[in-house]
C-alpha cells in the first residue's frame, strides 16, 4: 500500500483542477481529502450554523477590527474576545481549529482555507499551490458550469480576487507567491493526472527526508 505520514495542503487557482488533483492524491495514499468538508467539521465543532461557513467561505474581509482583536486576544473559544470578534473571523478561527483537529487525526490532504498556514509549525505538513494558464481555466470553468467564456473569466477573476485577499489578509502571506508553498505546480502544462503523481512523487521524497 502506497503511505504517506504528511499533510498535504493545497492552494489553487481557480479552474486549475485543484480539487480534483487533491483528490487523486489522496486516493493514491488511501487517505482523506477535506475541501468543503473542512466547512462542516468547522461548523459541526463550533456550534455555528454552516450556511454562515459557506457565506463566507474564503472571502476577504472588510474589517479593520481583526488586528485590534488579534493583539489582543490569541486564537481559541477560550479568548474572552471571542464572542465580540466579528462574524468572518469566529469563522476563519473555527475552520482554523478544525483544521488542526483533523491534521492531528493523521495524514490527510487540505484544499485551500489557509491550511498551509493553519499547519505553518507541523513538520509533517507539505503545502503546493496549483495554477494555470488563463486559457486553459477559461475552458475548464466554461465547460464545468455551462457558461460562456467571458462568464467563465468573469467567474476566475472574481474567485481568484476573493481567495487571494482572504489568504494574504490572514496569512500575512502572499497567495500564489512561491516562497509561500513547498512546491508550485502548473496544472495546464502538465495535466490533472501528471500534476498529481508530480506532487505525490515530491511527498514522497519529503516523507524520505523526515526519516
Amino acid at each position: 500500500m502506497n503511505k504517506t505520514s504528511s499533510i498535504i495542503t493545497i492552494g489553487r487557482e481557480f479552474g486549475s483542477g485543484g480539487r480534483q488533483i487533491g483528490q487523486e492524491i489522496a486516493n493514491y495514499f488511501g487517505i482523506k481529502c477535506y475541501d468543503k468538508e473542512l466547512l462542516e467539521h468547522a461548523a459541526s465543532d463550533s456550534g455555528i450554523c454552516k450556511e454562515l461557513f459557506e457565506h463566507h467561505d474564503e472571502k476577504p474581509t472588510n474589517s479593520f477590527l481583526y488586528s485590534l482583536v488579534m493583539d489582543t486576544y490569541s486564537f481559541g473559544y477560550s479568548s474572552a474576545g471571542f464572542n465580540e470578534m466579528p462574524m468572518n473571523h469566529k469563522i476563519f478561527l473555527a475552520q482554523f481549529e478544525a483544521i488542526k483537529k483533523l491534521a492531528g487525526e493523521g495524514p490527510c490532504v487540505m484544499v485551500g482555507r489557509c491550511a498551509d498556514y493553519a499547519l505553518a509549525d507541523w513538520k509533517d505538513c507539505f503545502s503546493v499551490f496549483i495554477h494555470a494558464d488563463m486559457d486553459a481555466r477559461i475552458r475548464r470553468i466554461a465547460e464545468k458550469y455551462g457558461k460562456p467564456d467571458k462568464k467563465a473569466k468573469e467567474m476566475i477573476v472574481k474567485t481568484d480576487k476573493s481567495r487571494s485577499s482572504y489568504y494574504n489578509y490572514y496569512t500575512n502571506k502572499k497567495w500564489g507567491d512561491a516562497q509561500s508553498y513547498h512546491l508550485c505546480v502548473d496544472s495546464s502544462k502538465l495535466g490533472i493526472e501528471n500534476t498529481a503523481k508530480v506532487i505525490i512523487q515530491a511527498v514522497q521524497i519529503f516523507d524520505a527526508s523526515k526519516k
